[in-house]
């Protein structure tokens, strides 16, 4: 008998929302604070930059470990270890004297998201039964797209009105409910047992990670040809190479590489990966188009960028829903279609774009993502057994940060460059509007093609799948034993 109580299924999804929503809200809500920071504590971009590349980095480096220790030594206690370090955290960095203690208490506040992120889809996995599983990962999807869209409105109507300090200190309250919530109704699950931590394995992944990440990270200022970002990205692939081996050689795995057998599987979490990079790159990009190009203020920036992740949330839950009905690569790959659409009808845009134009063009964008995300994230968390839904979680967390990463990086150069190339300025910002359009709508393509190649793969992915569901010779594409 399965030990989980179903009927405690919502009270779990309250305590997993309110996770997912103080570590999304609080990465949109610091990026509106920024230049409020530098002010305050009288210092330059560069340092108060930090604030928000260490929470990242630490999240990222740690989420795939997190999951693994999950999955060892049950879920429930990491979790909830985790809400209260990242209520603790919040409150001190909001009593925080200085810069550098803000950017260290951040940090420790990464690691309590880690620890968030990493085991949240798969205490929902469990907690639901697989006929409401899409249902499930689609409401987590709309409460992420519900924290990234409110962010910076509440950033800035919190520092207008109180201080910056309360950013961060707003995430008390809802803390310690989760906290508590957590502790009481987040099932307790019996870790299968009998392995070791691979600390050898976990060394190396992280190290790779941290060294990708920080190599493209300083890309965006420095160039791929700088030195140290050479060096960086050469010991980053380096250390992944170690990392393969490793988990090819030990006894106990921190990431069983056995599980990309599942081409499947391999295809979700690729597709995942490009759709988010694509998406990071409209996201940059957009608040220079409407504000530089376009001319509108602040505040009704904020609020045109918030009609793709409202859609989005509109969305999530219904086609998590309905891939539970049909399956999700039918539903996903329809999502992708509305998404390849909607990037193509981007490159539209022009100098004289009205807002209902935008909000006609930016919200098919959200509806794509939001028809393709949940049956997504159901596939990747259904075709794994269930003493790896841990480390699963954490990697479809890694897919998504790795993905903006990445599409900030490679198609804000893009963007950068095609500018430069119209105007012959260097700094796109100070570029003509009609050169900055320009760019954008190349840069846009260059996204919509992108997702072309998620499309291919996930139409596929829906072909072996229907093909191994009819031929009984054909491989198993669900739950591996």
């Amino acid at each position: 008998m399965h030990p989980v109580d179903y009927s405690r299924k919502w009270l779990v999804m309250a305590a997993i929302a309110m996770g997912i929503f103080l570590g999304t809200i609080d990465g949109s809500i610091v990026n509106a604070a920024l230049p409020t920071l530098e002010r305050e504590f009288d210092t330059s971009f560069a340092s108060v930059q930090w604030i928000v590349l260490g929470y990242l980095l630490v999240l990222a480096t740690l989420t795939l470990s997190v999951g693994r220790l999950g999955d060892m030594t049950g879920k429930r206690p990491i979790y909830t270890a985790g809400f209260a370090v990242f209520t603790v955290a919040s409150t001190l960095c909001g009593l925080a004297p200085g810069v550098g203690w803000l950017i260290g208490f951040r940090i420790v506040q990464g690691i309590g998201s880690a620890m968030i992120f990493a085991l949240g889809f798969a205490i929902l996995t469990e907690a639901f039964p697989p006929s409401e599983r899409g249902r499930a990962l689609g409401l987590a999807g709309s409460i992420v797209s519900i924290g990234v869209a409110i962010g910076p409105a509440a950033g800035g109507l919190i520092i207008d009105s109180l201080s910056w300090r309360w950013i961060f200190l707003v995430n008390l309250p809802i803390g310690i409910l989760g906290t508590w919530t957590a502790w009481r109704f987040v099932p307790d699950v019996a870790a299968k047992g009998g392995e070791r931590f691979d600390f050898s394995g976990a060394a190396a992944f992280c190290v790779g990670l941290l060294s990708m990440m920080l190599g493209l990270t300083l890309a965006q200022e420095l160039g791929f040809t700088d030195p140290a970002v050479v060096g960086l990205l050469a010991g980053s692939a380096v250390a992944l190479t170690g990392f393969v081996a490793i988990e090819r050689r030990v006894a106990h795995p921190m990431l069983d590489l056995t599980l990309f057998r599942n081409r499947l599987l391999s295809a979700n979490l690729f597709t995942g990966w490009l759709v988010f990079v694509a998406l990071a790159g409209f996201l940059v990009l957009a608040p220079f188009y409407l504000q530089d190009v376009l001319g509108y203020d602040i505040r009704t920036m904020g609020l045109l960028l918030a009609a793709a992740p409202i859609s989005l949330g509109i969305v999530s839950p219904i086609s998590g829903s309905i891939s539970d009905r049909v399956g999700p690569r039918p539903v996903l790959a329809a999502g992708l279609v509305v998404l390849v659409l909607g990037y193509f009808g981007l490159t539209t845009l022009s100098l004289e774009t009205t807002t209902a134009s935008w909000l006609l063009l930016a919200i098919p964008v959200g509806i794509g993502i939001g028809v393709f995300q949940s049956p997504n994230n159901s596939a990747v968390m259904g075709a794994v057994p269930p003493h790896r839904l841990g480390v699963t979680s954490g990697m479809l967390t890694i897919t998504r940060i790795m993905g903006q990463i990445v599409g900030v990086t490679v198609l804000g150069t893009v963007w950068a460059a095609r500018v430069s190339a119209y105007s012959g300025i260097a700094d796109p910002t100070e570029a003509p509007a009609a050169a900055q359009v320009a760019g954008f709508t190349d840069t846009v393509t260059v996204a919509a093609v992108t997702l072309l190649v998620a499309l291919a793969v996930a139409l596929w992915s829906l072909s072996a799948d229907r093909r191994a569901r009819t031929s009984p010779g054909a491989e198993p594409v669900g739950r591996p034993s």
